[in-house]
């Protein structure tokens, strides 16, 4: 027999259950949410210290090989490199939800999906509204547009104790949609310069790593998959296409459904290889990806109180800040109370509208992808980047705070319910003979 060899230092036996640990806690959308505070406040504040040279110096710090045109300053390479690895897992969610999930009955889909597309026009019919004549200002039209997945998740999951599991459902589905939505128009209004034959290549290998998961045993080898993942994200980098979008694409090649059991296949109980991937990655998406990107995205000089009494008298600033708070909110229930009255579409028996409003509210919580339009729609504008930025903080901040204080109220009122309910059940145990006084 041959002994095993003996594991790396980084690899002992104590580090395995720890980071088994950690990883565990990044998986959970609170832990997610609390990182990507932490990271965008710090560098907030510490681009509005003296020392903010050295978050610049450091943000604008390039470096990649030259020869693939892959020269980028840290802060693109968190936006483009990074943020693909994170919408590889929204590919990965957004699928798993059409396949196994609520997008799959049209019946429970309806209102969630009509929620995401009225949370959309909304918030870009205010910004349009502000911005009328304002120059190329409304070339940022989608930029209040988006949802935000994990903060707002984080934000539900911190204020909910007794709120029913249907209001997640529903916000998950609406942030899921409109995810895919922002991605499409990511794809089609943010692409200023498109090369086709990079994009008929990305195709190849786009291809190849559909095609590992489709054959009997299901190759499933990081020395395959990665080296393709990467190659997909190069080409659709250099046809001019957002590279996110490639890991949105990948993500859709990932089956959802485990196969029958069989020689070289999970058994029945495995979970699909995309609920596997997104249990692996998930950490990494919330531990890394996301907290970078959001420390080099907020990081705007503001200037003082004058700084962001100045960004708010750009128009683009206040069609956000609308946009974010007001156009989320009343597009989002707007057109979901219109459908559930029109159409034979019907809110969850769990769900009353003022639940449905604090999630229309929770919709207005821009941050990742938001931060992301602006940097595509406003390039080099530093500017008007900045007040952008400043838009984007000052309305999530203040949809979240709205969205607490509504579901708060309502997290009291399923409590009272469910106390209620559990002392009735506790008095219908007692028997009769005890009930009784004669």
């Amino acid at each position: 027999m041959s002994t095993p060899e003996p594991r790396p230092a980084l690899l002992s036996r104590g580090s395995w259950p720890e980071a088994r640990r950690i990883a565990s806690i990044l998986r959970t959308e609170t832990a997610g949410g609390i990182l990507l505070i932490i990271a965008a406040a710090i560098g907030l504040i510490w681009a509005n210290t003296p020392w903010s040279h050295a978050y610049e110096a450091l943000r604008d710090f390039e470096l990649g090989p030259v020869g693939l045109h892959l020269n980028l300053s840290l802060e693109t390479w968190a936006a483009d490199g990074l943020l693909a690895v994170f919408f590889f897992v929204v590919g990965l969610e957004l699928k798993r939800e059409f396949v196994a999930g609520d997008l799959r009955d049209p019946r429970r889909a309806a209102l969630p999906v009509v929620a995401a597309i009225g949370g959309m026009i909304g918030p870009a019919l205010i910004f349009v509204a502000f911005n009328l004549g304002n120059g190329d200002a409304v070339r940022g039209w989608a930029i209040p547009t988006a949802t935000d997945i994990a903060f707002a998740l984080a934000v539900l999951a911190v204020v909910s104790s007794h709120l029913p599991t249907a209001l997640r459902t529903f916000l998950l589905t609406l942030a899921v949609v409109d995810d895919l939505l922002a991605v499409t128009v990511i794809a089609i209004f943010y692409t200023d310069e498109l090369h086709l034959p990079y994009l008929g290549l990305a195709v190849i290998p786009l291809a190849a790593f559909a095609f590992a998961f489709a054959v009997q045993r299901r190759i499933r080898s990081p020395w395959v998959l990665i080296p393709l993942a990467l190659l997909t994200w190069w080409l659709v980098h250099q046809s001019g296409v957002h590279a996110t979008v490639a890991g949105v694409l990948l993500g859709f090649t990932v089956p959802v459904l485990a196969t029958r059991a069989g020689p070289g296949n999970p058994s029945p109980q495995d979970p699909g290889l995309a609920e596997a991937f997104e249990h692996r990655i998930r950490p990494i998406t919330a531990g890394v990806a996301v907290p970078i990107f959001a420390f080099f995205a907020a990081g705007v000089t503001i200037g003082g109180i004058s700084g962001i009494t100045d960004s708010l008298t750009d128009r683009v600033t206040l069609g956000i800040v609308v946009g974010l708070v007001a156009g989320k909110a009343l597009g989002i229930l707007s057109t979901t109370f219109l459908t559930a009255k029109l159409t034979r579409a019907e809110l969850d028996t769990d769900l009353s509208w003022v639940d449905v409003a604090g999630v229309a509210l929770l919709g207005g919580i821009g941050f990742t992808v938001s931060l992301l339009i602006g940097e595509l729609a406003f390039t080099d504008q530093p500017l008007r980047e900045d007040h952008v930025r400043i838009g984007i903080l000052i309305g999530t901040l203040t949809a979240a705070l709205l969205a607490t204080v509504v579901l708060r109220l309502r997290n009291r009122t399923y409590r009272r319910i469910a106390e209620e309910e559990s002392r009735d059940a506790d008095h219908d145990g007692i028997p009769d003979v005890y009930q009784q006084k004669d």
